[in-house]
């Protein structure tokens, strides 16, 4: 009978934990995914994007798609100006770094800077650039230093496509607690102009000589808006890795206050059942 019941618990643990991650009574999570413009494979992004944030905790995803492929890609999601309002957090994947009219800058930040929280992913960083000037450190509450504000870090650029070695910093913190350093493939390494006070470091990534700070954690504003970004994901090979969702998923329910101290989705929150 031992023998019987060490068989049969391998076999069962997958749905004994989905039976305790799925609580029909907790409302998902809605998510808001802005994707599109230059540079990337944004068709195909936008489903590895939701599939795999779906596929990891109670959330669903609502895709607002640009298929511009170019940096003044705008999105219709922000034409009006309560255009966060139905949303839990909303997951920046925008590249559109010329699309740098304060107004619109001003009306896709209202909502955050009231406490609505972020994730930021890969060029989202490159984007909404109302200082021309953005290679040179700027001061925080600066006019045009308004989106980096927001990130907690300013990025100007990338050099070649080289693999990076991701590097945890902080064992202890919920959404890097049990993740392993990896390795992507051939990937762009983000620089860092200036890390914000407001931020803290989750990963730095190594690619030769070169080591910047990859995942991090934003305050933001006076509301104190709890915002995580992350400036890997170029390629859709590392977009669609499983270490790669996992650290997304962590720092959205993190950004949403639905991550436990030990890197757990609260009750409820985890997988759907199937």
């Amino acid at each position: 009978m031992k023998s019987i019941v060490k068989l049969l618990i391998p076999a069962l643990a997958p749905l004994l934990a989905l039976s305790a991650s799925a609580d029909p009574s907790v409302k998902p999570l809605k998510a808001l995914l802005v994707i599109g413009g230059c540079c990337h494979d944004y068709a195909i992004q936008k489903d590895l994007l939701e599939s795999g944030i779906e596929a990891r905790a109670n959330i669903d995803v609502e895709v607002c798609y640009s298929p511009d492929k170019t940096t003044k890609a705008t999105f219709t999601c922000y034409d009006k100006a309560d255009w966060a309002e139905t949303y839990d957090v909303i997951i920046h994947d925008e590249c559109s770094a010329n699309v740098n009219d304060p107004v619109i800058v001003n009306r896709i930040l209202d909502p955050h800077r009231k406490g609505k929280p972020a994730v930021n992913l890969h060029c989202a960083m490159h984007s909404y650039r109302t200082e021309p000037f953005f290679k040179t450190s700027l001061k925080t509450g600066d006019e045009n230093a308004m989106w980096f504000d927001f990130l907690g870090l300013q990025s100007s650029g990338h050099g070649k496509q080289l693999p990076i070695d991701v590097i945890y910093l902080d064992p202890e913190n919920p959404i890097t607690k049990g993740l392993a350093n990896w390795t992507t493939i051939k990937e762009e390494l983000y620089n860092n102009i200036r890390v914000h006070d407001t931020a803290k470091p989750l990963a730095r990534g190594k690619q030769g000589a070169d080591e910047t700070v990859v995942a991090w954690t934003n305050e933001y504003g006076a509301a104190k808006t709890r915002v995580f970004s992350t400036t890997l994901g170029h390629n859709n090979d590392t977009v669609s890795d499983a270490r790669y969702l996992d650290l997304i998923i962590r720092g959205l329910l993190w950004s949403c206050d639905k991550l436990d101290k030990d890197g757990k989705p609260f009750a409820g929150y985890g997988p759907k059942a199937k």
